[in-house]
């Protein structure tokens, strides 16, 4: 089994939206997952709701909006199952992507001064980290966790 993407013209644009975002076009990707998440629905695929919803919290404006972002993400992936996500990629795990959604929206609370549920966010996190891949993805994320200040909102390290 290869572990190559199978096409998904959803993924594609998804992809092609956060891509256009990280080249100094932040609005016009904001815009372009906005309207995509209009035509998904509160009931469209999982994939496609917990990746759009994780990438489209890091281009928003204001803490408050990206936290919210970051809660459709983490409940768009109770929806997902590995099945469908190693539709898209063979390796993909979905217990994998937890710890980077808590870390995610620990940071958000932590910003936020919402020190308790950075926190709990946190500890969840943690619990989910032997899930993560052995590879530098799943090292970025253990280092950022292991890093994580939850006690002081004006620390923003990670």
């Amino acid at each position: 089994m290869t572990d190559q993407t199978t096409a998904d013209p959803t993924m594609t644009r998804i992809i092609e939206a956060v891509q256009l975002g990280q080249s100094g076009a932040p609005a016009r990707a904001r815009e372009l997952l906005t309207a995509l998440w209009d035509e998904l629905g509160p009931d469209g695929d999982a994939l496609h709701r917990c990746a759009l919803a994780h990438h489209l919290a890091d281009l928003q404006d204001t803490t408050e909006a990206e936290l919210g972002w970051d809660e459709r993400a983490l409940a768009a992936v109770a929806d997902l199952t590995d099945a469908r996500a190693q539709e898209y990629l063979p390796s993909l795990q979905v217990q994998a992507f937890l710890p980077s959604l808590y870390l995610n929206l620990a940071d958000c609370h932590r910003r936020l001064g919402n020190v308790r549920p950075a926190r709990e966010h946190l500890a969840r996190a943690r619990e989910h980290l032997t899930r993560l891949p052995d590879d530098p993805y799943g090292e970025s994320i253990r280092v950022a966790v292991r890093d994580f200040v939850a006690d002081d909102p004006t620390d923003r390290r990670r």
